[in-house]
C-alpha cells in the first residue's frame, strides 16, 4: 500500500496507541468525519497494516497472581545454519508458548529469542525442549531481565511538517 497520506498515518499512530478507541473518538482524534474514518480503517486492516489488535497486560499487577516471572534475551547459534535447518528451529521456537518473539539475525547468533517463563525451573524445562534436545544447537547465550526499562512495540510514524 503506496497511497498512505498524513491520515493514515495519524491513524495507525492513534491505532497503535489505543486501538479501543470508538470510531466517533478516533475520528476526533484524526479531524475526519466518522464514516470516512471508518472506511479508512477498512483499508487499513483489508491491506494487512493493522495484523491484528491485542491487550497488553502490565506484568507488574498480575504478579500478585502468577508471580513476576522470568524473562530472558537468548542467542541461538545453530551448528548447520542450512534453510531446512534456519526453518525448522524457527518453526519449533515460535510454536513454543514461552518465547514471545523469535528474531532471525545476522551477523553473530542465528536467533535471537524474547522468553518469559514463571521461574528459573520453567527457563530450564524451556531450555531443555527447545535448545537442549536439538543437536543442531551449538551454542546458547541467555541474559535474564533485572529490570525492563522499557516496552513499546509501537512503531514510530513520520510526524507531519509543520
Amino acid at each position: 500500500m503506496e497511497d498512505l497520506d498524513s491520515i493514515d498515518m495519524a491513524l495507525l499512530d492513534q491505532l497503535q496507541a489505543d486501538s479501543s478507541l470508538t470510531n466517533q473518538m478516533l475520528a476526533a482524534k484524526v479531524h475526519i468525519s466518522p464514516p470516512t474514518c471508518l472506511r479508512r480503517v477498512k483499508r487499513l486492516r483489508d491491506a494487512g497494516l493493522i495484523a491484528r489488535e491485542v491487550a497488553l497486560l502490565d506484568p507488574d499487577k498480575l504478579a500478585p497472581v502468577l508471580g513476576h516471572g522470568l524473562q530472558a534475551v537468548v542467542e541461538i547459534t545453530l551448528e548447520r545454519q542450512g534453510d531446512e535447518e534456519l526453518q525448522a528451529f524457527e518453526a519449533r521456537v515460535v510454536g513454543d508458548d514461552a518465547v514471545q518473539q523469535c528474531y532471525r539475525v545476522s551477523p553473530g547468533p542465528d536467533f535471537v529469542l524474547i522468553v518469559h517463563t514463571r521461574d528459573m525451573p520453567g527457563y530450564l524445562q524451556l531450555a531443555q525442549r527447545l535448545f537442549t534436545s536439538d543437536a543442531n544447537v551449538r551454542n546458547v547465550k541467555a541474559f535474564f531481565s533485572v529490570k525492563r526499562a522499557k516496552f513499546e512495540p509501537r512503531i514510530a510514524m513520520p510526524r507531519p511538517a509543520r
